[in-house]
């Protein structure tokens, strides 16, 4: 879709999916029945669909019928819709996006976009081909604080950057067992390409540039997929970058992100949960004011009607994608560096 200015009018949505994180999200897109309708679910599990009714009503939004077929819902009510949010299993996304842009329909795609780079280029060429939006649904690149903090870097006042140290941490392999969230087909990774890719996202997003090398080390600790994880990376112009990611830490989900740059150090986290900087001569880090947000959705929106410039488009995933695969060439060779992309 164009990103010329467009009317505040309702945009009829598809949820893709009505998961533990469809319901999450549904408590934002509640609060934006002025600018959006629910129209549709696609939604196989008679069980989950039950569930996200069910948290519909508790927000006082009546429940949209469900097509459980992606293929019979485009077909049928696709000139219907003006956007789908995406909210399935990992190796879903590349085929249900490529789709829903096919049937001209606008698409806001949850993390990570893609199971690898092949599939990365496959959506851009289909973005491209269609004319339709694609944005990426990371907290981080989607929210003001990773956006105020992108400004400062590109605008030069903080000082090229020098290293990148990040690390995020969650009580991830025990609440995931048996889920398919470790069953390595569905899902393309563990702990760093689930939780884990926020981190790898954001650090993409606040270099803004291609990384050249990567070592990496990944353990199973005993689960089908990664849970711990160490990255070491080097960008095109020679930041240097550390990622950590403990996905068997005690009860609990936080990250830390800090840049340091030549004139400053800027701290955010993964999902974009603060902005803090300490220039030179300032004994601590401050706070960074930026203005509210009621997250993805509400960003999407944004960009469709033209006020924002797309802050995750296809091609940061692209990027994330190469990192990825290189984490993973990497790791098989037991952390021998390789080149990334």
């Amino acid at each position: 879709m164009s990103n010329e200015a467009q009317p505040q009018t309702i945009v009829r949505m598809a949820m893709v999916g009505t998961g533990g994180m469809a319901r999450h999200h549904a408590v934002r897109i509640a609060q934006q029945q002025d600018t959006t309708r629910l129209a549709l679910v696609c939604e196989p599990s008679g069980d989950a669909y039950e569930a996200f009714c069910s948290r519909l009503e508790e927000l006082g939004v009546e429940p949209p019928p469900n097509v459980p077929d992606l293929e019979t819902l485009l077909k049928r009510h696709g000139d219907e819709l003006d956007a789908a949010f995406i909210i399935t299993p990992h190796a879903l996304h590349h085929d249900q996006a490529k789709a829903c842009l096919e049937a001209g329909v606008d698409v806001l795609l949850e993390k990570p976009m893609v199971m690898n780079a092949q599939e990365a280029e496959s959506l851009i060429e289909t973005r491209d081909r269609t004319g339709r939006l694609l944005v990426v649904s990371f907290n981080g690149s989607l929210s003001p604080q990773v956006r105020t903090a992108v400004t400062m870097l590109r605008g030069g006042e903080l000082g090229p950057i020098l290293n990148v140290s990040a690390t995020v941490w969650q009580n991830w392999k025990l609440s995931t067992t048996g889920l398919w969230r470790q069953n390595p087909v569905m899902s393309g990774g563990g702990f760093l390409f689930d939780t884990g890719a926020h981190m790898l996202n954001t650090v993409t997003d606040l270099v803004g540039e291609d990384f050249a090398e990567v070592a990496a080390w990944l353990d199973n600790r005993g689960a089908p997929v990664d849970i711990l994880g160490a990255v070491m990376a080097r960008t095109r112009s020679g930041v240097l970058v550390t990622m950590n990611a403990c996905g068997e830490a005690i009860k609990s989900c936080h990250s830390d992100v800090r840049v340091f740059c030549a004139k400053a150090i800027l701290r955010t986290g993964v999902w974009g949960e603060r902005l803090q900087l300490q220039r030179d001569g300032q004994a601590d880090l401050m706070p960074v004011r930026v203005p509210a947000s009621l997250g993805q959705w509400e960003q999407f929106l944004r960009v469709r009607r033209g006020e924002l410039a797309n802050p995750c488009p296809p091609e940061v995933g692209l990027r994330m994608a190469r990192l990825w695969d290189a984490i993973q060439e990497s790791a098989r060779q037991g952390g021998r560096p390789v080149a990334c992309g």
